[in-house]
């Protein structure tokens, strides 16, 4: 078991990867990692990745920052959970350059569909954050996730009507708040 994550060692990361990597590409950050440096979270256990386009040598680095840096690092994304949602790398928010590495926030919609599915406290706090900080506009959230609705047939752990639930609830209990946010 490794140590957990912290900023500092998330943004070492973030630096050495670009230092390492052979060529051009994108590397998306998902759940505590973006919670961290949201200001959400003081740390997490690991640093959930999607790579798109995978930078040239970027698993010869992980491999290397795994043991460097005492961190746990996932190949995670909410497509893997989840139908893609539409233009999600339009939404998905810059965050920095390190080297020839682009570093970005996976869409935030996404990552609170997915942090909804799985429905733990610390999860639905996430997305209620994500909410409370204006990533999260809670009629597109809404649209979003009818727009996946029908794909989810494709990911048999899903039960649909019961999601649906969750993410109806996860609406209704925040709009109120995120009513009050925005007086």
């Amino acid at each position: 078991m490794r140590a957990g994550l912290d900023s500092s060692k998330l943004h070492a990361f973030i630096r050495e990867i670009g230092k390492s990597a052979q060529g051009p590409g994108r590397i998306y950050l998902v759940g505590g990692a973006t919670a961290m440096l949201l200001g959400i979270r003081d740390q997490t256990i690991d640093v959930d990745i999607k790579l798109d386009p995978e930078p040239k040598g970027v698993f010869e680095a992980i491999a290397v920052l795994k043991e460097t840096l005492d961190i746990n690092v996932e190949l995670a994304s909410p497509d893997q959970f989840l139908p893609e949602l539409p233009d999600w790398r339009i939404r998905s928010e810059f965050i920095t350059k390190s080297g020839e590495v682009e570093f970005f926030h996976y869409d935030f919609y996404a990552q609170a569909l997915s942090k909804i599915l799985r429905g733990h406290r610390t999860d639905l706090s996430d997305a209620a954050a994500l909410v409370s900080l204006g990533k999260v506009e809670l009629s597109n959230l809404w649209l979003l996730f009818q727009t996946i609705r029908p794909g989810l047939i494709r990911y048999p752990s899903v039960n649909t009507t019961d999601y649906e639930q969750r993410v109806k609830s996860f609406v209704q209990e925040n709009s109120h708040e995120y009513q009050r946010s925005q007086w």
